[in-house]
């Protein structure tokens, strides 16, 4: 059986720009949710990914939507957390990774070090 992680976005961005540290995710089960989707497709725009439709088109089966309760439990995470500035799309995440029992894949500093994170740095 595959370990399952919820990727953020910075998760995929190391991944598709071959960080050896990454590596041992590349073959892991990918859940993503629409913001993380949006993040990524926005961050290769900005990067000018020639193959960027390729690129989401394999990860946007990956997309699980989180529902209302997910989404107030994460504003209330976010709120609890104000002081780390957060941003939104990581707490939805995070909550939304605690409430499924996997773990969030994540490099951004704020999540080090929390319960149910897998910490990936460059």
């Amino acid at each position: 059986m595959t370990e399952t992680f919820l990727y953020d976005t910075y998760a995929l961005i190391e991944i598709l720009n071959k960080n050896p540290n990454y590596d041992q995710y590349t073959d892991k089960e990918i859940i993503i949710n629409d913001f993380i989707f949006a993040e990524f497709s926005y961050q290769l725009i900005v990067g000018k990914a020639e193959n960027k439709e390729e690129i989401l088109d394999e990860v946007e089966p990956a997309i699980i939507f989180p529902n209302p309760e997910i989404l107030k439990k994460a504003m209330k995470f976010r709120y609890e957390n104000k002081k780390k500035k957060m941003s939104m799309t990581d707490c939805v995440s995070y909550t939304m990774a605690r409430e499924m029992g996997v773990k969030f894949l994540t490099g951004d500093k704020e999540f080090e070090g929390l319960e149910n994170v897998e910490f990936v740095k460059k």
